[in-house]
């Protein structure tokens, strides 16, 4: 389970840090797809929010535009088993009109459809999940005559709702069906031929699929957080992780099961030395070291050979014969007072050399030296000179793998290692010396002594740190800051090391400890003390469970042309009726700017009167004459000159000689 939470780890790390470049096989630009540049009728290419991209007024006439079937079918494979979508538009729509901006549908069924109702002021999103038909509904007023960008984003059962870049709605939903059925249509601005036309500007209809694809509308919105369809896939990833485990532990198990089989049967185990093959219990005696050997169970082991003690006569002298490995008893030769052992040489008027007590008369041509006659010198034992400085240990003796051989003026010898003794007098062979039993190490108190080949070492008892190489001293582990606690637990020094506790108010193992928040902290809140929450901006409480209303405690001051909007953790200034945005989007309104309303046409004055363009509004001022009545058209009604009324915003309008003045009821 611990590896499956690493490799989880390191799964939200590369998520994280995942870039946010849209790819663009991963979108589809509507506008750009249908073709409206060449269409005719319903449709006419206008001005829009900004010049880089083409807007288009759909008129209030009947119309059929949808996609051609190689488009429907592009954007049939790129919503197959996508978990993850965001649809974008910026929309100018008429005031008080309802209609559909984007539509994809099969026959009677919705599979995807944004409706603006401006008679119920909301957006509505049209969906299905498991074969039935689902409606969210969004209050909120975009049939205002205003430019608006909307930004709907789906990640998996997770909704994102975006309104001129500020983050409007967000829920939880069933999850909505990608795989579209053959057949399906896409329609831009309608629901079909006949329903759901919009009556409007629209510009920049877009379908991303990738994770946070507000960001292409919106920029500068956060974009760190990993999207609920990054932890799904997580989630996924867990659990074929846990499959793949439990396939393992499976195959893990059988394999023991055959293991234990197969320990039950008797299979013979060789050793292969040099080229040879040696047979289970097989010994023999490596000549080259001077070991005993023996083939056990597939494995060689080697002891060093064990000489016999040598009592030899008093005519006589211990030798190597042969190479062996150990001395044996020789008959020695005296010559002069001299004692020669079996094999040396000695010059008289020739050589001669001991062999069988005997000095035999050799024949041996010496090789001519190169150095000068007072740089010879004559060897131990031999008939030959040499020059001064040889190599005597090039041509022997033989010394064992624990000793060297070094040379002298004018022989060599063996000699042990440090740390290894002579086990047969000439140091030509030896063994290690057991420092530890034989009690000649150094190591103190507070320490074990551990042989090692040649050597030996010092080791600390548990609870006790190293002061040089033969002695420890006993360690306060909590007073040195030399623990493995968190600082949220308490040390507490042990016999052989410390323990570590978490203190009241934290949980953990005591080497992790993290506060402990007995009702949770929600929305986002941090438990960062026991039972205190750290809560995120736009929340307050204990447990950040109330949302702070900046409108009315006065912590945000929007532009007077704009009106403050609370939202969960949020706010955004609104602009107020009159006035639209001009496309910057300030957080405090100030990019709300008067609409013209006698320029653009969309008064509501009549043929004989004269439009006025007011801050936030406009007035109808009827020319003197009999011709004109002073009444005025409202909202699709009649209102009489003179006649007051209240208004929505709690305002009253006064109808004066055929205009329409707003002013607030306190004026009244």
């Amino acid at each position: 389970m611990d590896v499956i939470l690493v490799l989880w780890v390191c799964l939200s790390a590369a998520r994280s840090v995942v870039g946010f470049g849209m790819d663009p096989d991963l979108q589809l630009d509507i506008i750009t797809e249908l073709d409206l540049v060449n269409t005719t009728v319903g449709v006419t290419q206008v001005s829009g929010l900004h010049n880089t991209s083409k807007a288009f007024l759909f008129q209030d006439v009947e119309r059929e535009i949808h996609a051609a079937p190689h488009v429907t079918e592009k954007l049939i494979q790129l919503f197959r088993n996508k978990s993850e979508f965001t649809f974008l538009a910026t929309v100018q729509q008429k005031p008080s009109t309802s209609g559909v901006v984007l539509s994809v549908r099969e026959l009677e069924h919705s599979y995807f459809e944004l409706e603006s109702s401006g008679l119920r002021d909301e957006i509505r999103y049209h969906y299905r999940f498991n074969g039935k038909s689902r409606t969210e509904a969004f209050p909120y007023r975009m049939a205002d005559g205003q430019w608006h960008k909307i930004a709907l984003s789906i990640s998996a059962s997770h909704l994102l709702l975006h309104v001129d870049c500020n983050r409007i709605y967000e829920r939880v939903i069933d999850p909505p069906e990608t795989n579209l059925p053959p057949g399906s249509n896409l329609w831009l601005g309608q629901r079909n031929q006949k329903h759901g036309l919009l009556k409007g500007v629209v510009q920049d209809v877009k379908v991303i699929f990738m994770p946070n694809g507000y960001i292409t509308q919106c920029p500068n919105l956060n974009r760190t957080c990993p999207t609920c369809s990054d932890f799904l896939s997580l989630v996924q990833g867990i659990m074929d992780l846990q499959e793949l485990l439990a396939k393992m532990t499976a195959k893990l198990n059988y394999a023991e099961t055959r293991l234990s089989q197969l320990e039950n049967c008797h299979c013979e185990k060789t050793c292969q030395v040099n080229g040879l093959i040696y047979r289970d219990q097989d010994s023999w005696v490596d000549d080259d070291h001077c070991r005993n050997c023996t083939c056990k169970s597939g494995a060689v082991e080697c002891r060093r050979m064990s000489c016999p003690p040598l009592n030899c006569s008093p005519d006589s002298l211990p030798v190597h014969i042969g190479g062996q490995c150990c001395k044996a008893c020789r008959p020695k030769c005296i010559y002069g007072g001299k004692v020669l052992a079996e094999g040396h040489r000695i010059l008289t008027k020739s050589c001669r050399e001991c062999r069988g007590g005997v000095l035999v008369k050799v024949t041996e041509v010496c090789p001519p030296l190169n150095c000068s006659a007072e740089d010879h010198i004559l060897p131990e034992d031999q008939c030959c000179s040499v020059c001064r400085g040889h190599n005597f240990c090039a041509e022997g003796p033989k010394c064992g793998e624990n000793s060297e051989c070094k040379n002298w003026n004018t022989k060599a010898t063996c000699e042990c290692k440090s740390g290894y003794i002579s086990i047969q007098g000439d140091s030509a062979y030896c063994e290690d010396i057991d420092e530890c039993a034989a009690k000649m190490h150094y190591c103190h108190a507070n320490t074990v002594c551990v042989n090692l080949p040649g050597s030996y070492r010092c080791d600390c008892i548990p609870g006790y740190i190293r002061v040089d190489d033969f002695s420890c001293t006993e360690h306060d582990e909590c007073g040195s800051a030399q623990h493995t606690c968190d600082d949220n637990a308490i040390c507490t020094n042990t016999v052989r090391g410390h323990s570590c506790t978490c203190k009241p108010g934290y949980v953990g193992n005591g080497t992790i400890c993290r506060a402990f928040c007995e009702e949770g902290c929600r929305y986002g809140g941090t438990c960062v003390a026991p039972n205190k929450c750290l809560c995120p901006s736009g929340f307050t409480g204990s447990h950040c469970e109330q949302d702070i209303d900046e409108c009315t405690e006065g912590i945000i001051e929007c532009h007077n042309h704009s009106r403050c909007v609370n939202l969960p953790g949020w706010y955004h200034c609104e602009c107020r009726s009159g006035f639209h945005d001009n496309g910057t989007y300030s957080l405090s309104g100030e990019s709300c700017i008067d609409i013209d309303e006698c320029a653009l046409r969309t008064h509501t004055c009549w043929n004989d009167s004269a439009c006025i363009n007011l801050a936030g509004g406009f007035d109808c001022l009827c020319p003197s004459g009999p011709s004109c009545s002073g009444d005025c058209p409202h909202e699709g009604g009649l209102k009489r000159n003179g006649q007051v009324w209240t208004l929505k915003e709690d305002r009253c309008s006064v109808l004066l000689q055929g205009w329409k003045d707003i002013l607030p009821t306190d004026c009244l």
